[in-house]
């Protein structure tokens, strides 16, 4: 199992890095107390092999041998990788006065700026066996995402995922779509009567819609067009999306054609389809 310990000074950009390696699919656990850190590595499931956890000043002992222990002690257990995250105080105190956040030692009747320094020194044991240290000072939320994605998996780009989904207009509007197409044009072949028990992935409906040349161009045109714009959408690090296909019913041309889409797709991206309007048949 491979754990990465995200630490570092408060504010400097801990919980967005929790979110990027959540995208990359670990399994990431915020502000676990110090005391539970090697009991939670032992109850995790051997099969989740990516587990994610944040080790700052909200949960460490006053005394820095422990921490010192509770590294080598973790380091036994599992691959142990620390990424370390800071900026100049100036920056910290600068963000702490938009957010109007209290800092976690201010309980100790500190001064920010006293507070900070006092952070920095109980986490220099950390900070010193950090595989990696990123200076957010001037780096914002996407180059962050950007550099935590190429120290870990050599890519900036995302494991897209598009879902591919089938409706009718006449019965849902996929309001968590973020491109629909409008395949009523297509010719239906509900009209004929032979065809109106069958579904787009039957092989009869299959025939018959691959037999008319205005459905080929519709399908390779919509195909060209998100091989022409994905590769946008993963340096913006969308990490799915999702693309749905509507007709009047949801049950012949548009599952016909997202499952043409699909399996263009699906060489080269991750893949999922959902049909909206065959559920509805059910």
């Amino acid at each position: 199992m491979k754990l990465i310990v995200i630490s570092g000074r408060s504010g400097s950009g801990k919980t967005i890095a929790l979110h990027v390696l959540e995208d990359l699919g670990y399994n990431c656990i915020d502000g676990v107390p110090f005391q539970l850190l090697e009991q939670l590595i032992d109850t995790v499931d051997p099969k989740n092999n990516k587990v994610a956890i944040s080790l700052d000043i909200r949960n460490l002992p006053t005394d820095a041998s422990q921490i010192q222990t509770l590294l080598s002690s973790l380091q036994q257990k599992v691959e142990v990788e620390i990424v370390y995250l800071d900026a100049i105080s100036s920056e910290l105190i600068r963000r702490y006065s938009e957010t109007r956040r209290l800092h976690p030692l201010s309980k100790n009747k500190l001064s920010l700026s006293q507070a900070l320094e006092l952070e920095n020194e109980l986490l220099e044991p950390i900070h010193k066996r950090a595989a990696l240290s990123i200076d957010t000072t001037t780096l914002s939320i996407h180059n962050l995402n950007e550099r935590l994605k190429i120290h870990l998996q050599g890519s900036t780009k995302s494991n897209l995922l598009i879902i591919f989904q089938s409706f009718g207009f006449k019965n849902i509007h996929p309001d968590d779509a973020d491109y629909i197409f409008d395949v009523r044009f297509l010719p239906n072949p509900h009209w004929e009567p032979a065809l109106q028990k069958y579904t787009g992935k039957d092989q009869p409906v299959k025939a018959f819609l691959n037999d008319h040349l205005v459905v080929k161009q519709t399908i390779n045109q919509i195909e060209n067009l998100f091989h022409s714009w994905l590769p946008y959408l993963e340096e913006n690090n969308r990490n799915y999306v999702t693309i749905a296909i509507g007709c009047t019913g949801g049950k012949h041309r548009s599952v016909y054609v997202a499952e043409q889409l699909a399996a263009q797709f699906k060489q080269k991206y991750q893949v999922q389809i959902e049909h909206k309007g065959l559920k509805k048949l059910l």
